[in-house]
């Protein structure tokens, strides 16, 4: 029916956009610390663009894209992740020709994925993350590791747990390969059928595996692997985590589900699940069309970060309630209270008044229910003395205030 919102999406309605809102202005406020600046991308692009980027062997691109021809012809995709667009706008701009280096960039929107939908996980869902681009320095990497757990601390969830991990590079990714393909080949009878198709293609991709997960436990890690540029920069990114006071554990079995990672990749956790995702990638900026330029960024679902929240019965720093509330009774009242308001709201303040024509203690429901700070008592009395009654909510106490004072007393009271 038309009347139903489609599969794998949701409404997000007043009472709960503020929660949205809230989580928004949290992030927003962390980057600006640390010296993140806002990027916004196209919501489609080119599918070759992730085809290419994200990786054609990943669950992604193989099921997941929302792709549709345009009249021209072009094959185009709802973006399902934030990296590739953000990359692909770095080189388009030139981004990397800029005298501040590297690039620090952030960015919010929604993304699509045809997947089955779940608590947490919808065809249709945003997504907070960050990327830099133009430093390999491990130091880099703490900072965007150290960014995603002061986010989520600030907006107030707790037992955070982050899983470090190096998924090596293209020296020694090789020979890592050739040891983990022996090591499948004698169970491919037991393994399902995606991983079977990636035996030959991606064999690393078999260890994110959901269905198979727990068959591969004694799988070589890559961590016996690491060449010692990989092994150093995995000791030291370990060295400035615990220089910087940010408690990790090192999990080798962490690999992600996109294929352009290299080096550092990461979960942050909370009850077993994953809240914030990234890694390094250092090889995505060649292979789109630029430069030699390492990267690294993280994806945080705005969605499972609300759920969380829920989860844990936090309570959010909502600002829902309205300064003022005008009271009007009668029709010169009435008039009178459509021009303040105008004042009011011209003036900083959140206000409103009465629509229906209600009575006195109906409309000073209302004010209640909106939470009102103060209310303006406004009747034909006021208006012939030419003052306004202002009652405080919270404390009861009432005062009379001539017309012409009437926005400033408001503001002052305000605090």
């Amino acid at each position: 029916m038309f009347t139903n919102k489609p599969r794998g999406t949701y409404d997000i309605l007043p009472g709960e956009t503020e929660k949205w809102q809230f989580v928004e202005k949290v992030a927003r406020a962390v980057c600006r610390r640390y010296n993140y600046r806002e990027m916004r991308t196209p919501i489609f692009e080119h599918t070759e663009l992730f085809a290419r980027g994200v990786g054609e062997t990943t669950d992604i691109v193989e099921k997941e894209m929302y792709t549709f021809t345009d009249r021209g012809g072009r094959s185009l995709t709802l973006r399902p992740e934030g990296t590739a667009g953000v990359v692909r706008a770095f080189v388009e701009n030139k981004l990397y020709g800029q005298p501040q280096q590297p690039v620090k960039l952030y960015y919010f929107g929604p993304m699509f994925r045809y997947e089955r939908p779940q608590a947490g996980r919808n065809r249709q869902f945003v997504q907070f993350g960050i990327e830099t681009l133009g430093s390999d320095h491990p130091s880099v990497d703490a900072e965007v590791l150290a960014l995603a757990m002061t986010f989520l601390a600030e907006v107030g969830i707790r037992g955070l747990s982050l899983e470090i991990n190096s998924v090596g590079c293209p020296e020694c990714r090789p020979v890592y390969r050739e040891h983990l393909k022996q090591y499948l080949a004698g169970q491919l009878d037991q393994l399902c059928e995606d991983c079977n198709n990636r035996y030959e293609r991606n064999p690393m991709r078999i260890l994110d595996c959901k269905v198979d997960k727990d068959k591969l436990a004694d799988a070589p890690v890559m961590l016996d692997h690491l060449c010692e540029g990989c092994k150093t920069h995995f000791e030291q990114l370990q060295g400035y985590l615990q220089e910087s006071g940010i408690p990790f554990t090192v999990n080798p079995h962490i690999v992600r589900g996109l294929d352009y990672y290299t080096k550092t990749a990461f979960e942050i956790l909370v009850d077993g699940a994953t809240v914030v995702g990234g890694g390094r990638y250092n090889k995505l900026v060649s292979e789109l069309g630029g430069p030699e330029t390492p990267g690294i960024g993280f994806g945080c679902g705005v969605d499972r970060v609300l759920i969380t929240l829920a989860e844990q019965n936090v309570e959010l720093p909502l600002e829902q309630a309205l300064d003022v509330f005008i009271v009007a009774l009668g029709e010169s009242a009435d008039r009178q209270a459509v021009s303040l308001l105008q004042e009011m709201r011209v003036a900083g303040l959140a206000a409103d008044k009465d629509y229906l024509g209600r009575g006195m203690k109906a409309q000073l429901k209302a004010a209640d229910r909106l939470g009102a700070k103060q209310v303006v008592l406004l009747g034909d009395d006021e208006l012939a003395q030419g003052v306004a009654n202002v009652k405080e909510m919270e404390t009861g106490e009432q005062v009379t205030v001539p017309l012409p004072e009437l926005i400033r007393k408001l503001q002052m009271r305000k605090g």
